[in-house]
């Protein structure tokens, strides 16, 4: 196997990284509800997905002690 002959500088190693940096989160707006989604997936809020009302949500009940 061979061996490198010379130590790679900052610079090339940093040139060779500018590529592995991530990519933001797509988020698209429901069109029903309004809020931040996934692309292609039910909306967690509301739970229409192409404008049909797909799962039904239970809403949010405060907690009591």
């Amino acid at each position: 196997m061979a061996t490198p002959k010379k130590r790679q500088s900052h610079c090339v190693t940093r040139q060779r990284r500018s590529h592995d940096k991530l990519a933001p989160i797509n988020l698209q707006d429901c069109p029903s509800c309004k809020e931040k989604i996934l692309p292609h997936r039910v909306c967690p809020f509301c739970g229409y997905y192409k404008g049909k009302k797909v799962i039904s949500i239970k809403e949010a009940k405060p907690k009591t002690k």
